[in-house]
């Protein structure tokens, strides 16, 4: 019987990057099968191949139904799963972590562990969104001060160059339909950018619920992590597609952030945020699928080995 350590399952290096799969892929009233290793999405128009491997996030739309085979390949090749809705997209479900290695998990835990680690954290993300800001020794309530004011001021400068009205933030959840439209295409754009965050943190082995900034929720550092681009790419584009239709907001919000993403190499730009905000010093070490025991003083040992009768190990 294989182990843990060496399953034949799949390997990092055979797996597309995380930066360079797909942002995320939304099917609708379809069935969706496996064939190899690609999905299969079947329709009155016919049948489409779409290499699970290079799926980021697959979106589930009304009128789906997908195969224990697909989500199988799904699952091993580390693509998140969402449903959505007709209006808006919420993420439920994801496939395991790209990743076999633990630094990024335990670099996370560590970091969120000591207070102040957490707080220069949540100090580097500021400056991440507002590079122009010097946020160093800013308390947290100053920080949430700053980044209100910041966003606010983000609104009204999209509105004044989009020339599309603004009378504040109306979202109410679970009624899509009753925000103006360039609400909902702000809400459209934020829950994909969750979705998409969940899939990036997903893959590379971290816990979506250790946050930064968002404290106690299950997906405090999907919102940590999707929020480091809501200035820069989330709230122009909404106010661009209010601008330009108030007809069928949600999906042109979702087509136009999909093609955004993929032509900003956003998905890239989030694994390595990630990897600065947990690992300020270095990079993780090259993917290695092994399983190690603690021992004392730090030390780590050989797994799939009986201690028992082990005076000393060192």
């Amino acid at each position: 019987m294989t182990t843990v350590g060496k399953r034949t399952a799949l390997t990092p290096r055979h797996l597309t990057r995380t930066g360079e799969r797909l942002s995320f892929v939304y099917l609708e009233r379809c069935t969706i099968h496996r064939d190899a290793n690609a999905i299969t999405a079947e329709d009155a128009d016919g049948t489409r191949h779409i290499p699970s491997a290079t799926i980021g996030t697959l979106l589930l739309g009304p009128g789906t139904r997908i195969t224990h085979q697909a989500m199988s390949v799904l699952g091993e090749t580390g693509a998140a799963v969402a449903w959505v809705g007709e209006h808006g997209v919420r993420y439920y479900a994801g496939g395991r972590a790209l990743t076999r290695s633990a630094v990024l998990a335990e670099a996370q835990a560590t970091q969120w562990a000591n207070a102040r680690s957490r707080v220069a954290v949540a100090r580097a993300m500021y400056r991440l969104r507002f590079p122009a800001e010097d946020p160093a020794g800013l308390t947290r309530h100053e920080l949430l001060g700053r980044e209100g004011t910041r966003v606010k001021d983000c609104y009204r400068a999209q509105s004044r160059r989009a020339g599309v009205p603004w009378n504040g933030r109306q979202y109410t959840p679970g009624d899509f339909t009753s925000g103006d439209p360039v609400n909902q295409a702000i809400t459209a754009a934020a829950q994909c950018m969750y979705g998409i965050a969940h899939a990036v943190v997903a893959s590379l082995g971290c816990s979506p619920a250790l946050g930064f900034v968002h404290s106690g929720h299950e997906l405090s550092f999907v919102l940590d992590i999707a929020d480091l681009y809501k200035t820069e790419i989330g709230i122009p584009l909404a106010f661009d597609i209010a601008a330009e239709d108030t007809e069928d907001v949600g999906a042109r919000t979702r087509r136009a952030l999909r093609d955004r993403i993929n032509e900003t190499s956003l998905l890239d730009r989030c694994v390595n945020d990630i990897k600065h905000l947990l690992l300020p010093d270095g990079t993780p070490p090259e993917e290695q699928d092994r399983v190690t025991l603690q021992s004392d003083g730090g030390r780590e040992v050989a797994a799939g080995r009986n201690y028992g009768d082990t005076a000393a190990i060192w």
